[in-house]
């Protein structure tokens, strides 16, 4: 149905009407700290998990929708009957809160025109504006074909909650999640995560490195590591004012300081990692811990985000460079073991990506294990089903609208056909993962003025 100014005019007030309640309900969401917990019988994720889907499915169905909970796995809630036309999906589940925050995490706080809330835009709070996105387009009387809302409830951990789903129920061919940005999200890369390791020999010599530590997220650039090396005086070292050091009772502790970023965009940030190492490489340690400092520096230089020499390199016009980052690397005195994060483009695929780091790691005297393949998800952006939703875009935005490609993973990654709408706005930041996560109203009721267009334009 081709959607008139009268109707979005009607969808508008009555989104701004709701918001009221829809913040009440994010507080309520909020409140609940729905990161994944132990599991117990009939609850897979725990008690807070199987605790915010109650409280969203019985929320729905005070708002006269049908609701099923599917094995507190995942929850639907739907419009009409048999097939659906149309899937929205989100998930209930949170990454944990972390340290810094200056409001608290599990506590809706409005401050400065914004509200602050772990969940509040990944994903409670776009759940929240589906919700009554739909019952704005529901009470029109003008949805012909069935729609279902999916909310799960383990996106943050592997999204294990949609295989058993699928399990159960069969996923809409036309899908989509406001767990990216706006416009749409066609295109996500494919991801390889590897692990390399190497034994040296044991032994005592006088200059030697006891320990390394650096990062401690995969998907993640480090902001810090350290080294605490022994058998050199600080005027061998020349620590400059590139690295902090401590002096401690038999070694110097050496503190590289970077700026950490995800590993999908790691051109913004700067790796304390593979700058440790580029220092570290230029020492002159008695034993095979040169060599191997040497190669690690070869293969993971500094600055370099591109994967050129690990012999990766690869780009392709639709979603970009590929991207590696040495995340996470330990060091005991004896054994190395270091984790890699790799975003690569939609033209290639895993198999031939990994066989290449492989081939370089293992030329180098490392031992490797891949420990995840992903392949990169594309849909067609000349489908009529991605052109409605730039058009409901440009309708209620004015703005231009357009599919992009990311490095990152949303919840329809591993689904045929899903792509990303909303809900965040180009351009911006929402501390989405970090301290103080958070989002305006204003794009809480465009977002559910966002469902409610996007409903009625497929399914009226």
């Amino acid at each position: 149905m081709k959607l008139n100014k009268n109707i979005m005019e009607i969808l508008h007030r009555k989104c701004t009407d709701y918001y009221f309640d829809m913040e009440q309900f994010l507080k309520e969401l909020i409140a609940i700290p729905s990161v994944m917990g132990k599991s117990k019988i009939n609850m897979p994720y725990g008690e807070n998990s199987a605790k915010v889907l109650d409280v969203f499915l019985k929320k729905a169905a005070e708002l006269g929708f049908k609701t099923k909970n599917i094995d507190n796995y995942a929850g639907t809630i739907d419009i009409g009957e048999g097939k659906p036309e149309l899937g929205i999906l989100c998930h209930l589940d949170v990454v944990d809160a972390g340290i810094g925050w200056n409001h608290p995490p599990f506590e809706l706080t409005k401050s400065d025109g914004k509200l602050y809330g772990r969940g509040t835009t990944d994903d409670k709070g776009p759940a929240v504006s589906v919700l009554y996105g739909l019952k704005a387009a529901k009470e029109t009387g003008l949805i012909k074909k069935p729609v279902r809302f999916i909310v799960g409830c383990n996106e943050e951990n592997g999204s294990d909650d949609l295989e058993y789903y699928c399990k159960k129920e069969a996923l809409p061919e036309k899908l989509y999640t406001p767990d990216g940005q706006y416009p749409v999200i066609n295109i996500e890369k494919g991801m390889i995560r590897g692990k390399f390791s190497k034994k040296l020999a044991e032994n005592s010599p006088k200059k030697h490195i006891l320990k390394i530590h650096g990062g401690d997220t995969v998907n993640a650039v480090p902001s810090e590591a350290f080294a605490e090396i022994c058998g050199f005086s600080e005027d061998e070292i020349n620590i400059g004012n590139d690295f902090l050091y401590e002096d401690l009772k038999d070694s110097i502790k050496i503190i590289s300081k970077g700026v950490s970023a995800h590993a999908s965009t790691p051109e913004n940030g700067k790796n304390a990692l593979t700058k440790l190492i580029k220092f570290l490489s230029h020492l002159d340690f008695d034993n095979q811990i040169s060599d191997t400092l040497k190669s690690l520096f070869e293969i993971f230089p500094y600055g370099e985000t591109n994967g050129e020499h690990a012999g990766v390199k690869c780009s392709d016009d639709k979603s970009g460079a590929l991207t590696l980052v040495l995340s996470v690397l330990e060091f005991d005195g004896t054994n190395f073991e270091g984790i890699f994060d790799i975003r690569f483009p939609v033209s290639f695929k895993s198999d031939e990506i990994n066989s290449k780091i492989q081939k370089t790691l293992q030329s180098h005297g490392f031992d490797y294990e891949c420990i995840l393949a992903s392949e990169p998800h594309y849909v067609d952006e000349n489908s009529d089903f991605v052109q409605t939703l730039l058009k409901v875009y440009e309708n209620l935005t004015g703005e231009k609208g357009k599919c992009i490609a990311i490095g990152g993973g949303t919840y329809v990654h591993n689904t045929i056909g899903g792509v990303a709408f909303g809900a965040e706005m180009p351009g911006k930041e929402y501390n989405i993962h970090c301290a103080d996560e958070y989002t305006v109203p204003e794009e809480m009721i465009l977002n559910a003025e966002m469902t409610a267009n996007a409903v009625i334009e497929i399914c009226g």
